[in-house]
């Protein structure tokens, strides 16, 4: 089977790639070639997904039996996708967000079936309308759609809702007994996926027919709290952490790109009914847990000095909202 990513290197993808090529799929990555990242067993074809008539002369010649679009974001993306690959594929794969369901959710049970509403954030009514053009050009056209929606998958990050996910910023407070923020009263639920988990059920839905049409959450079925999620964090690193619970409407009023995320997410208590994938892919089993997830990734971040990185753009944001918190309950908030 020959399989094209757009993209292929980030954090969900990379874990993709492996398990794809380990299984025999024959993948190819269309990016810039600017990530340095090596794949064996990939082919890379070098072009900017923005620029349409240079991936056309790229790309032709090529058929590819899937082609994921990893970095999809918008209706234009869309339309650009269904301009290059009409005709020309056999399933083509959309990465959606679960943050495009119900916000805020009627049931905490999330199926596929649950309505796609957000009124919050822009990114995930971004997401629906690539879905809505999508479905549209499924039934009008019989293009050979399947949508993918992770939630909150990590590899080389940390599923964090505050703190630099993808920076060594909150380990970096831990570690000096800084106060961190956890939303809320850090009891709504949460779940968290390993994207080598995510890719072994993703895989396997490239090129399976019953899987055209068709939309699929992918998550673990371990539910944690955020309160969890951050002292195992803490745990992992041999620390304490100073947790200030904050109401999330207070963190949205004054930051409210940190806001947009809370409330038209991670604010709501979640979890997945993962039925239908398993339907499809019924080997599919999340076997890493958070407790060692999250230790492969600090192992991973402490390999390299220069992945140590700490952002005080966002530790200047913490603060602030921890400085403001303090002034408006005339208390001192660290549990």
């Amino acid at each position: 089977m020959k399989v094209l990513f757009i993209g292929g290197t980030g954090k969900i993808s990379t874990a993709v790639s492996r398990l794809a090529v380990e299984r025999g799929i024959d993948l190819y990555h269309l990016n810039r070639g600017q990530r340095g990242v090596s794949l064996p067993g990939v082919t890379t074809l070098t072009a900017d997904i923005t620029r349409p008539s240079e991936v056309a002369r790229v790309l032709e010649g090529y058929r590819f039996d899937a082609v994921v679009d990893w970095i999809a974001f918008t209706e234009p993306d869309i339309e650009r996708d269904l301009s290059l690959f009409r005709g020309r594929v056999g399933q083509y794969v959309f990465i959606s967000s679960a943050s495009a369901y119900q916000k805020p959710l009627a049931s905490p049970i999330i199926t596929e079936s649950t309505p796609l509403y957000n009124p919050f954030w822009q990114y995930s009514r971004n997401k629906i309308a690539c879905e809505e053009r999508l479905m549209r050009a499924y039934r009008e056209e019989g293009f050979p759609i399947t949508i993918v929606r992770p939630s909150h998958t990590y590899d080389s990050n940390f599923p964090i809702a505050i703190g630099g996910w993808d920076t060594y910023t909150l380990p970096d407070r831990l570690l000096r007994g800084a106060p961190i923020i956890v939303h809320g009263d850090g009891t709504s639920l949460w779940v968290v996926t390993h994207s080598r988990d995510f890719a072994k059920a993703f895989v396997p839905l490239l090129g399976h027919p019953q899987a055209i049409g068709q939309a699929f959450h992918i998550t673990s079925d371990q539910v944690l709290t955020w309160n969890q999620i951050y002292t195992t964090l803490a745990e992992a690193l041999g620390v304490e952490p100073k947790i200030v619970h904050m109401p999330s409407d207070f963190i949205a009023r004054l930051e409210p790109e940190i806001g947009a995320g809370l409330l038209g997410d991670k604010a709501h208590s979640v979890i997945f009914d993962n039925t239908k994938i398993k339907r499809l892919v019924p080997e599919y089993t999340a076997t890493i847990p958070f407790h060692l997830g999250v230790r492969e990734t600090l192992a991973w971040f402490q390999a390299d000095p220069a992945r140590l990185r700490v952002d005080e753009r966002v530790n200047a944001q913490m603060d602030r909202l921890i400085a403001a918190y303090r002034a408006a309950t005339d208390a001192d908030p660290i549990s």
